[in-house]
């Protein structure tokens, strides 16, 4: 019987035991849901930053020569050209590629001549039976002429009469006319020649400059022609451009166009080279300007070429005032216009660090619409902000903008 109760006992649940491990499961869910909000709140917190653009202050030299302007323009070629032919015709062969070098008068490319050969040919055939004709002419006047001499002696003779004399020099002179007529038929011949040989010589097409071969415009089998004719037609074989003629061209505010002087000393920077300070001067100011943008274009001049300097390459100047007398220098910072805040009279940039911002004022030097000079305040390489949200304030959060 005390086997039966042990038996019963064994199988009897403890009721504490299950509630305690019904609720371990709950306890788990629980902090994991703690855990979830959490981090959901700062994912919130993260993705709501700001997300801002980012540039790199650049250090400049200030003093020497002071800068007294700042601009930016484009290297642009003064002798340019995109070479076509005189007549309209079908491309049989083209000798140029991009990046050639050509010299002047060297073959660019040549058109169907089959035509124009065949025209040199009637000219010449024509030209050699003027010629022909006129020696003919020059024969039977030889002949008149001797006949005219018999006349004469049988008249003086009484043996021929002077309507046979008057039919006879009639003859010589009727022949000298002929003659004159067809010497000026064999010029004729001569300039239809060559006006011919032109034509012909047209058909090829030559560099009318040395130069460097930009762009290759037309194919074999393609039609040119000097004017824009629509359809399939191409008005050019190719674009030759002149790299020793290269310069600088930019479009200066007027309100700060009486800053800038022919022969001014200019600091370029290409866009591809920031750190390649070229020398140049301003060659000339151009006497006009451009009313829907407010500006006046400058053109300068490079002390020395390049072969980095291309065509339509993006440059900063700067242009340089009276050097100072020290000429020893000091340096500042430059940043893009859109960095730079102001606060009543205060400038102010905000500066990126750890993935906040930092609120400093600076002190600006020479500003233009595209750039400021930052001499006090700012440290070259420091990255800021360009176009600061509203409401951004010193110690916030912010992203990059890596697209």
């Amino acid at each position: 019987m005390s086997d039966i109760g042990e038996r019963l006992e064994s199988l009897k649940i403890d009721r504490e035991e299950t509630v305690e491990a019904r609720r371990k499961p709950w306890i788990l869910l629980a902090a994991l849901g703690v855990i979830l909000v959490i981090a959901a709140f700062w994912w919130s917190q993260r993705s709501g930053a700001a997300v801002v653009e980012l540039a790199t202050a650049r250090e400049v030299t200030v003093g020497g020569r002071q800068t007294v302007l700042n601009a930016s323009g484009y290297v642009t070629a003064r002798r340019q050209a995109t070479v076509s032919s005189k007549v309209t015709g079908k491309v049989r062969e083209v000798l140029i590629e991009e990046g050639m070098t050509v010299t002047e008068g060297q073959v660019l490319a040549r058109l169907d001549d089959s035509n124009s050969g065949a025209a040199v040919n009637l000219a010449a055939a024509q030209l050699r039976a003027a010629r022909t004709d006129l020696e003919e002419t020059r024969v039977r006047i030889a002949e008149a002429e001797l006949d005219l001499g018999r006349v004469e002696k049988l008249v003086i003779d009484q043996v021929s009469s002077q309507a046979e004399l008057d039919r006879a020099r009639a003859q010589v002179d009727s022949l000298a006319a002929r003659l004159e007529s067809q010497k000026e038929s064999v010029r004729v011949a001569e300039r239809s020649l060559a006006l011919a040989r032109q034509a012909l010589d047209d058909t090829v097409i030559r560099a009318p400059f040395e130069g460097v071969v930009v762009a290759k415009n037309a194919q074999p089998g393609e039609m040119i022609s000097p004017m824009s004719s629509g359809g399939f037609t191409r008005t050019g074989i190719g674009t030759i451009v002149d790299m020793t003629s290269l310069e600088i061209e930019v479009d200066v505010n007027e309100a700060y166009i009486n800053r800038v002087k022919p022969g001014q000393r200019v600091e370029s920077t290409l866009d591809s080279y920031p750190e390649w300070k070229i020398p140049s001067s301003v060659i000339a100011i151009i006497p006009t300007a451009d009313r829907s943008t407010a500006t006046v274009k400058v053109r300068i001049a490079f002390d020395k070429l390049d072969s980095r300097i291309l065509p339509d390459m993006g440059v900063k100047v700067a242009f340089q005032g009276v050097e100072d007398a020290g000429g020893t220098g000091s340096s500042a910072v430059v940043v893009p216009r859109s960095a730079v805040r102001q606060d009543g009279n205060t400038n102010l940039v905000f500066v990126f660090f750890d993935e906040k911002v930092e609120r400093r004022a600076v002190r600006l030097g020479d500003t233009n619409e595209e750039e400021a000079m930052v001499l006090s305040g700012l440290s070259a390489g420091e990255r800021v902000v360009m176009g600061a949200p509203d409401g951004l304030a010193d110690g916030d959060e912010v992203k990059e903008n890596n697209e």
